[in-house]
């Protein structure tokens, strides 16, 4: 499918490359099966996976993508994807297969739009979906799709992204604020 869509690399940006339901996924098996077929392959979990080790990037346990944004280690890997894409077709990969429910869609995607990147979502069937459609489903997704009075087009997109980053983010119990026991 990748070289279908004339991919030439692939950054892996999950926090921990690994699956215990599809051994297939592992870090060495994609490496070595892209290998093979003339792909290559980088590893930027650590700059652009959604599993921060930094305390800063979470609010009572959550990550919030805006400030894991926000981080230098971030900025990195964007500014890598960047370089990397004046030479090379980059996938960006990650472990849910459907682009609404990853951080690869609601944080990555999204910066790189920002910085006037089109974005195109493979699909597990081939199929492409430009970003904008990918937008367009999600405020869909929460009724957020149509004109109203209260809200501008930005909001209802910003509401969408918040709404559906509260679903998927990651959460860590040690980053949880612990409240004191009230007397």
């Amino acid at each position: 499918m990748l070289q279908q869509h004339e991919v030439t690399a692939v950054a892996d940006v999950r926090s921990v490359p690994v699956s215990r339901f599809a051994p297939q996924f592992n870090r060495d098996m994609v490496k070595r099966g892209l290998h093979d077929c003339g792909i290559k392959y980088v590893f930027l979990g650590g700059e652009l996976g959604a599993r921060s080790n930094n305390p800063s990037c979470y609010i009572d346990g959550r990550v919030r993508y805006e400030r894991l944004a926000q981080t230098p280690e971030f900025s990195k890997g964007i500014e890598r994807l960047l370089r990397g894409m004046q030479t090379e077709r980059i996938a960006v990969m990650c472990t849910e297969q459907e682009p609404l429910d990853c951080h690869r869609t609601i944080l990555i995607a999204r910066v790189l739009t920002e910085r006037g990147v089109t974005v195109d979502h493979i699909h597990g069937d081939g199929s492409i979906e430009s970003h904008p459609a990918a937008m367009r489903r999600l405020m869909a997704k929460f009724d957020l799709i149509e004109d109203d009075l209260l809200y501008t087009p930005t909001e209802r997109m910003a509401m969408a992204l918040s709404r559906q980053e509260q679903k998927i983010a990651y959460y860590n119990e040690n980053f949880r604020l612990h409240k004191a026991p009230s007397r």
